[in-house]
């Protein structure tokens, strides 16, 4: 079979989920069983995968659904718990002696707070944090998972640590035993440095194009959830977004070339949250204060913004005591040290919480006969965080058993619908990734895939390569799994096409990075967390534009690079220019005709 034929064969299954899911606005529950369906068709009768490999993926991806289901519900007890103790409604009077507008308050939650979580957890854990975190504030649901989603950029290759580049990009590439030689003739004899050299390059791209990231999401919930629609309205902050923007990526840049991969992140999000709220408090770049920009009233809000789930509040417990602010932020100081503490690789808790002993690890090794292994380790997961700092809030906050007990059958009640898309969308991704070994001899269809696009593209690749990352992680859900797959496969067309091959792989990363804006999975998760459903579809719509603009401006600025000899005037440079004067276009004249009726 040709390898065009393949690659459209490939994309079959997420041609159905962009018709079923995106166009047709389907709800995931309705839309992702078809995809499974072509999926599972397509390993069985193409790629002549054995139908016991078929049904230990979707097993595997049954296993891996509870997992998240377990992190979701950790997360919406956390919220219900503060809902119950007045937390939330310390923190939103917080907010509001910083500032009450929304704008600013977007930025720094979604931004900076979610990349400090990002970077210490990764894994879709901000969504599980800042996302509710906005709700309780009053945010509109769809307003809080659709900013949630769009930061999911530029902090995720540097996510739980550089686990997307120390896992994923480290798996992909030694794979290959002749990638050692390699490392070594460019001076690196430790494998660990020329990670660290790749990661350097990637965190150079993300600083690059994440300068408009904050805007972006701002301008985006103006846009969309403002009582005028207005895009101008989310325009009038350039200033200060920009300079968060900046506040967050020149110390993440700094970091990622001094100290590699673990803490570009954690420790930009950390500084810049800083830096920025200090900002705010002096009124540094900040909007007018005399005319804060918020929602409309809830009653107005569009119906299919807010969550529909039986037994989802976001109104304070009637008898809740006030609190201080460090008090009521304090289960999130807790959650964000246990993260640091559990994940900081020097201290090896990981061996600890992720040992084989079968109290610690849940495991069924090599599912009915195949090549497929599933576990679960409860105590590494970040929804186990999430339950004893709920447990723990109860002490710090002084709450009565009965607030706890509303909190929790709360929690429990919106559980089920909420997680019953994830039932369908994992096992789709797992069948989709693992079509490799099948009695056709192909690739797995992801590879399959990129190398008919590669096939296409020739020396233009690098404008091509992100998207192949970002389509690596829109069905599969990570980015380290992305970069697992695709990392060698881009090293590998880099030689070919006679560039440095490391800046493909960088692309790759950073593309890698860029799909969770768009991941199906994860759009699931951040809307089930927050008990927005159905409308995943909706939500991807929204941020499908994101998406564009990081991949796009990622790879004209990889192929600028990798052709400087050229000159500077070459096609990369060129097409990043067009995009960033496009915006400053935007921002000039943000006052004319941009207000949508």
């Amino acid at each position: 079979m040709s390898t065009g034929l393949l690659a459209i064969l490939s994309m079959l299954p997420i041609i159905s989920v962009a018709i079923f899911l995106v166009l047709l606005r389907w709800p995931a529950s309705r839309a992702m069983p078809i995809a499974y369906v072509v999926a599972a068709l397509l390993a069985i009768a193409v790629w002549g995968v054995s139908i016991s490999k078929v049904l230990a993926a979707s097993i595997n991806g049954l296993i891996v659904a509870f997992s998240l289901i377990y992190i979701i519900f950790g997360a919406i007890l956390l919220l219900n718990t503060l809902i119950q103790s007045g937390a939330i409604h310390a923190i939103r009077q917080g907010f509001s002696d910083i500032t009450p507008d929304r704008r600013i308050q977007v930025i720094i939650i979604a931004w900076l707070f979610g990349s400090f979580i990002e970077g210490s957890a990764g894994f879709g854990t901000p969504a599980a944090v800042a996302v509710p975190l906005m709700v309780g504030l009053g945010f509109p649901a769809m307003a809080a998972v659709v900013a949630g989603m769009i930061i999911q950029s530029t902090p995720v290759s540097f996510g739980a640590m550089g686990t997307p580049i120390l896992v994923g990009v480290n798996t992909g590439l030694s794979a290959d035993p002749e990638m050692l030689a390699y490392a070594a003739g460019l001076g690196f004899n430790e494998w660990e440095q020329f990670l660290a050299f790749i990661a350097g390059k990637v965190a150079l791209i993300h600083a690059l194009a994440g300068t408009f990231i904050p805007l972006i999401v701002v301008s985006a919930m103006t846009r969309f959830f403002g009582k005028n629609r207005s895009l101008s309205e989310g325009l009038q902050v350039w200033k200060f977004a920009i300079f968060a923007a900046l506040a967050m990526t020149i110390p993440y840049y700094w970091v990622a070339t001094n100290f590699g991969p673990e803490f570009p992140s954690m420790f930009g999000g950390l500084i810049g949250l800083v830096i920025v709220v200090i900002a705010a408090k002096l009124g540094f770049l900040m909007p007018d204060p005399a005319a804060p920009w918020d929602f409309d009233k809830k009653e107005n809000w569009d119906p299919e913004w807010s969550s529909h789930l039986p037994g989802q509040t976001q109104q304070q417990s009637t008898d809740a005591p006030t609190m201080n602010l460090f008090l009521a932020w304090s289960p999130y100081l807790f959650i964000a040290g246990l993260l640091v503490i559990t994940r900081y690789r020097a201290w090896d808790l990981e061996s600890l919480l992720r040992h084989s002993n079968p109290f610690i690890t849940w495991s069924w090794p090599e599912i009915l006969g195949s090549d497929i292994s599933a576990s679960f380790q409860p105590l590494w997961s970040p929804g186990t965080i999430f339950i004893i700092v709920s447990l723990i809030t109860i002490l710090l906050h002084r709450m009565r058993f009965a607030q706890y007990k509303v909190a929790l059958g709360s929690s429990l009640k919106t559980l089920i619908p909420a997680s019953t898309a994830l039932v369908f969308t994992v096992p789709m991704v797992q069948v989709f990734i693992n079509t490799s070994g099948g009695t056709a001899g192909f690739e797995q269809m992801p590879i399959a895939l990129a190398e008919g696009v590669a096939n296409l593209t020739a020396s233009a690749w690098p404008f091509f390569s992100t998207f192949v990352g970002g389509l690596g992680a829109f069905v599969a859900g990570s980015n380290t799994v992305s970069n697992m797959m695709f990392s060698l496969f881009q090293f590998g067309v880099g030689e070919r096409i006679l560039v440095d091959p490391t800046w493909i792989v960088a692309l790759q990363a950073v593309g890698g990075a860029s799909g969770n804006i768009i991941c199906v999975h994860n759009v699931v998760a951040a809307s089930a967390v927050v008990g927005l459903i159905g409308k995943e579809g909706v939500v991807i719509r929204k941020t499908f534009l994101p998406f564009l603009y990081y991949a796009g401006i990622s790879g004209a600025i990889g192929y600028g690079i990798v052709n400087l000899s050229s000159g500077i005037f070459n096609a990369g440079f060129i097409v990043a220019g067009l995009i960033v004067a496009s915006i400053i276009y935007l921002i000039a004249t943000r006052d004319r005709n941009l207000t949508i009726p």
